[in-house]
């Protein structure tokens, strides 16, 4: 088999200019949407002493050395958010970003080392508002590109149309047939014993490992997540809060979490949430998910100590990230991430 050419050759590149030029266009667009709405864009720096607290994210590992020859660990952020965060304690009210992120393990038509993340926030409202600002970007992005369709394998999608807006427990439900909320206790811990005999009643593959969390995200992926941006937008919303490590539980429902995930054509394109600013709680919630990366990967990653003392003095507010990238390939009918990348790194 005659190995593809590399993306820098003349033919390939002139192949791929067009949908570049068009990602170029869609930047230019969603930054004028944030100054007209009164967003401020923030630049903030990649290397953080923590990548983010997530049990499966996997970051990329550097060090800083010292005049004096003292090596001390940093890592390539996996997103921008404890630094935003930061700004939002020191007084920003609107603010977005756009630039690079960096993830490892992570490569495939959906996913790449190094991509770019939109993320914004807004202080003072909730994450509704969050829900309003993808479906307008939706409308921005599609007009930008010109079409009044996006589509991926198979699936296409109305980025003009209303975004269903549908909870992760009836999604559970309708998809799946199992009553997730029933293994989630009022305190917000889980039963994971309950999980695993619906999930093997449903015919889904278990494992006797299998964490409640493991259960979860085996029926998010292979249940859900295809039937989700179907026709339109998908607001999938009301995470477990087991499932929602940063974000506050819901006033109404101290089991679920307010937070929510945008998908189009069964791809995930953002993940929001209402901004949880206990430090206490949020120390301890970092704690668990570094307990299973350890017992997991065998890994862990150190907390950002600066982060929660800011977090205790953030007023109340929402955010979101949105992997532009994605949004690119949809808006372009481009197949797989990168073709809507400038230079993709190298690897296989």
């Amino acid at each position: 088999m005659t190995a593809a050419s590399p993306w820098w050759t003349p033919h390939v590149h002139a192949d791929r200019r067009p949908r570049l030029m068009l990602r170029n266009g869609l930047t230019a667009a969603l930054r004028d949407w944030f100054a007209r709405h009164d967003f401020v864009e923030v630049e903030t720096a990649a290397l953080q002493v923590s990548p983010g607290n997530e049990a499966h994210l996997a970051a990329f590992v550097t060090e800083a050395i010292g005049p004096d020859g003292v090596r001390s660990p940093l890592y390539l952020h996996t997103s921008p958010e404890f630094a935003c965060k930061k700004l939002l304690a020191a007084g920003e009210v609107r603010i977005f970003s756009l630039g690079p992120v960096y993830r490892n393990r992570e490569r495939g038509p959906l996913h790449h080392p190094e991509f770019t993340m939109l993320e914004w926030y807004r202080v003072g409202e909730t994450y509704e508002a969050l829900m309003r600002d993808c479906a307008a970007l939706l409308a921005v992005a599609a007009t930008t590109a010109g079409t009044t369709r996006f589509a991926f394998r198979g699936r296409d999608c109305d980025p003009f149309a209303e975004p269903e807006r549908l909870t992760v427990a009836d999604a559970f439900t309708r998809h799946a047939g199992i009553d997730l909320l029933a293994t989630v206790a009022a305190d917000g811990s889980t039963d994971r014993d309950a999980l695993y005999a619906a999930v093997a009643r449903a015919g889904l593959r278990t494992a006797p490992d299998d964490s409640w969390a493991d259960l979860f995200s085996r029926v998010i992926v292979e249940k859900i997540e295809p039937n989700l941006g179907i026709g339109r937008t998908t607001i999938l919303c009301e995470y477990p809060v087991a499932e929602a490590a940063l974000a506050r539980p819901s006033q109404q429902d101290p089991r679920v979490a307010e937070r929510f995930e945008l998908y189009c054509c069964g791809v995930e394109l953002a993940n929001g949430f209402g901004e949880l600013t206990d430090a206490a709680e949020q120390r301890r919630r970092f704690i668990i998910e570094m307990d299973e990366k350890e017992r997991i990967y065998g890994e862990h990653y150190p907390l950002d100590e600066d982060f929660l003392a800011a977090l205790a003095v953030m007023p109340q507010a929402s955010g979101i990230a949105l992997g532009f990238d994605r949004l690119a390939m949809l808006a372009t009918g481009a197949q797989k991430i990168e073709d809507v990348i400038w230079t993709p790194v190298a690897g296989s």
